[in-house]
Order: structure tokens, then sequence, then C-alpha cells
């Protein structure tokens, strides 16, 4: 059996298409499917457009969450009631094309691999979101102790053993594409070119975009306070420095008088403290969020 799971914010324009495309898709690999539409807190029309199509076709499922938990969660909510033995994540905006399904577990089956995630080998988005989502691969594949290929994101295949094992991952702040890569097991990818959106507009926005990046370097990476602990070291060791200097011109009668430089220095050693605080603060918060242990998701209502 495979599960498709596919969450949705807002996305009335497309649904249509993406019945017509995922369907299609899965009834040349298999009869024997579920697609599970995860509608995550719309206030558009698109629940209304998906139990339209529920009512048409029972393999096509709806679970309606009580309000917007978020793309993360909402994917979380979907595998947790997947029921099939190949699971396939997928965004609904159709730049993951459902025809490559196929060849994904093709792939699995022949070289007997237990999660396979699209590689994006082209991309035909704007200029200055390519550039930003192509330099934070890099910086997260250099900071973070997760050495997956660079340009995978959601777009994925597991079997039921390796979607066990990530489900078993229960942290608040999710980057899916790290945990997946966490779990370990037989991995593989299969290249593709990524289309721009031609039906609606991205509801990833940048500010959205940021922050699931920042929880993806602050929960695969201790680098960004291990540079706090070597600043705080290295203004130190300057201090006494130009302590012990001042020092020595003072006895000698040579010290400069003036309060400039003084001023500078307490402006710069201020806005450090600042930096390293908020970094502080990024890790402080996702603690605080855990130790709340609230549910990551909280399904209002679900259609099979």
């Amino acid at each position: 059996m495979i599960s498709l799971i596919i969450p949705l914010y807002n996305e009335e324009e497309i649904i249509g298409e993406l019945y017509d495309k995922t369907t299609a898709a899965l009834n040349l690999i298999n009869d024997d499917y579920e697609i599970i539409c995860v509608n995550d807190g719309s206030d558009d029309r698109t629940l209304d457009r998906l139990m339209e199509y529920h009512k048409e076709n029972k393999k096509f499922k709806v679970l309606n969450l009580s309000k917007n938990f978020g793309h993360q969660a909402a994917y979380t909510a979907g595998l947790t009631y997947a029921k099939g033995d190949h699971i396939i994540m997928m965004d609904g905006d159709l730049q993951d094309p459902p025809s490559l399904i196929k060849e994904m577990i093709e792939k699995m089956k022949s070289e007997k691999l237990d999660i396979v995630y699209g590689c994006r080998k082209g991309r035909k988005e704007g200029f200055f979101k390519r550039m930003l989502i192509k330099q934070f691969h890099k910086i997260f594949s250099r900071l973070s102790n997760i050495k997956a290929p660079e340009n995978v994101g959601n777009f994925s295949l597991m079997n039921r053993k390796a979607l066990d094992a990530f489900l078993k991952l229960n942290e608040k702040n999710r980057y899916l594409p790290g945990l997946r890569y966490f779990i370990g097991f037989n991995q593989g990818f299969v290249e593709y070119d990524r289309p721009d959106r031609n039906i609606g507009k991205a509801k990833m926005k940048y500010g959205k975009l940021f922050r699931l990046a920042m929880d993806a370097l602050f929960s695969f990476s201790k680098l960004p306070i291990q540079i706090c602990f070597i600043f705080g070291v290295i203004g130190v060791f300057f201090s006494l420095t130009a302590a012990f200097i001042v020092l020595i011109a003072k006895i000698l009668g040579t010290a400069i008088t003036g309060w400039t430089s003084t001023l500078l220095s307490i402006y710069f050693l201020g806005s450090v403290q600042l930096l390293f605080l908020g970094i502080l603060g990024e890790y402080i918060h996702r603690i605080f969020i855990e130790t709340q242990n609230r549910p990551i998701f909280i399904v209002k209502e679900y259609f099979e």
C-alpha cells in the first residue's frame, strides 16, 4: 500500500489539478493507495474543495487540523495517520512532480533502500530565492552534524521501517529533512528539475523560510554557542592585554586621555554581548518549547 502525504494551507486554486495528477500517478503504480491531504487551518475554501473530491474517491482522505500548526507539524500529522508500506511526502504546490513517485519506488526496490528523496538539480524560482536556499543548504551542511546532500527538501519516500523510526522523534522544533537523515538507514536520491508554481502564490514567505532555517541550524548545530565561547575567550585576552598596556602607559606617564576610544569600546562590547544574548535566547526558547511538551498538532476531524 502507498500513502501520499500532502500538507495544504490556503490552496483552494490548486486542489483540482493536485487531485488529477496525484491519482493519475498512483494509479499507474498500484491501485492500493491513500492520499492524505492535511488541511493546516486554511481560512479559504481549501477544506470544502478537498471534501468534494473525498466524496468522489474515498482513497482521497482529508485530515483537518484544529488550526494552523505550520508546515512541518502538518507533515507530522499526516505521517502519523499513514497506513501504507511506502510513504511519500510531497508539498501541495505541485513543484514536486507526482510522476516521479514511480521512479522513486523502483529505485527503492532495485537498490534495497529505506529512504529515497528528490534532489533538485535545477530550480525555476526567482534568482534571489534560489540564492538564499542554496546558501542555506551550504551553511547547514557545514555547521550541522547532518551531512545530507544539498538541494533536498521534504519530497521523499520512506518504507514502513524508516517511518516507524522517524515517528519516534518527538521534538517540537522540527526540521524534517534533518530528522529524516538523522535516523540513518539506507538512503538514496533521484534527481529532478523543480519548476516554479504556475497556480496560486507561494505560502512559504521569506519570514517562514527564515524561521525554518533557524530551527534547522539551532536544532542540529552547537556551533553558534561555541562561537560565543570562542569570542568571549578572545575578548578576555584582548581586554587583559589592553589593561596591561594602559597600566604600563600610566606608569610611564604616556597615557592618552580622551573618551572617544572608551565609548567606541563600550558600544562594540555592548553590541557583541547583545548578539550573544540573542544566540543564547534562541537555544533557551527552544528548550522552553520542549519542556512545555505541548502536542505538535491537534486533529479536529479525519475523513477516511
